[in-house]
C-alpha cells in the first residue's frame, strides 16, 4: 500500500492530513509551493487545477478535500470514520454541506461578495446568515454531525468551523466553541497540526 499526499501547509491540504491521521495510514507527505512547484508539469499530471490537496492511493488520483476525506474513509474500514451505508445520509448531507454551502458563503463573504434577496435565489447556500444559522441548529445539543460517533464528516464539517473561528469569518457561538474544543483534543488533529506547523518553512 503506498499514500502520498501532496499539500501546502497554509491550504485545504491540512483537513486531508488531518483525516489521514485520524485513519491511521503510513504516508509520504509532498509539499509544494504556490509560487512553482504546484504549478508544474509533473504536478499538473495529478491535478490539472494546480491546487491542493490531492491524494494518491495505489495509483488513484483522489482531489477536492471532502472527496478525499470520503475515500479514506472508505479505502481503511477498520479506522471506523464512516457510518454502515444504510446510515449514511446526515454524514453526507452534512460532509457535503460544509463543502458547498458553507465554503461558498464564507468565502464570498471574506471577499466582499453580496447579494440581494433576488440574486440570493441563484446562490445554492442562499445568504451567509442562513448558514450559520442552520450549522448552529445542527450542532446545537450534539457531540458529532453525525451522530454518536465521530466520522469524516466531522473532519470537513468541523474543519470549516476551526478556521473560520480562527479568522474570524465565523462567529464563536456556544456550539460552535464547544465542537471545536472537541475536536481540536483529538490526537490524530494535534499531530496533523504539529506537522503542518513544522512544514511552514518549505510553504512558500
Amino acid at each position: 500500500m503506498s499514500l502520498t499526499l501532496y499539500t501546502n501547509p497554509m491550504s485545504r491540504g491540512r483537513i486531508a492530513r488531518w483525516m489521514i491521521e485520524e485513519v491511521g495510514a503510513p504516508y509520504e507527505t509532498v509539499v509544494l509551493g504556490y509560487a512553482d512547484k504546484m504549478k508544474a508539469p509533473d504536478y499538473l499530471a495529478i491535478n490539472p487545477m494546480g491546487k491542493v490537496p490531492a491524494i494518491v492511493h495505489d495509483g488513484r488520483v483522489v482531489t477536492e478535500v471532502a472527496a478525499i476525506c470520503a475515500y479514506l474513509a472508505d479505502a481503511f474500514p477498520d479506522a471506523g470514520l464512516a457510518p454502515p451505508p444504510s446510515e449514511r445520509g446526515e454524514y453526507y448531507r452534512w460532509m457535503f454541506f460544509a463543502a458547498g454551502p458553507v465554503e461558498q458563503a464564507v468565502t464570498n463573504r471574506s471577499m466582499g461578495v453580496t447579494a440581494d434577496e433576488q440574486k440570493s435565489r441563484m446562490l445554492g447556500y442562499g445568504t451567509y446568515d442562513k448558514v450559520v444559522e442552520v450549522m448552529d441548529q445542527a450542532l446545537t445539543g450534539r457531540e458529532w454531525i453525525a451522530g454518536d460517533a465521530f466520522s469524516a464528516a466531522d473532519v470537513v464539517f468541523g474543519a470549516q468551523i476551526v478556521w473560520g473561528m480562527q479568522f474570524q469569518t465565523i462567529p464563536k457561538l456556544d456550539a460552535f466553541v464547544a465542537y471545536v474544543a472537541r475536536l481540536t483534543a483529538r490526537d490524530a488533529y494535534k499531530r496533523a497540526a504539529a506537522l503542518d506547523d513544522a512544514a511552514m518553512p518549505m510553504a512558500a
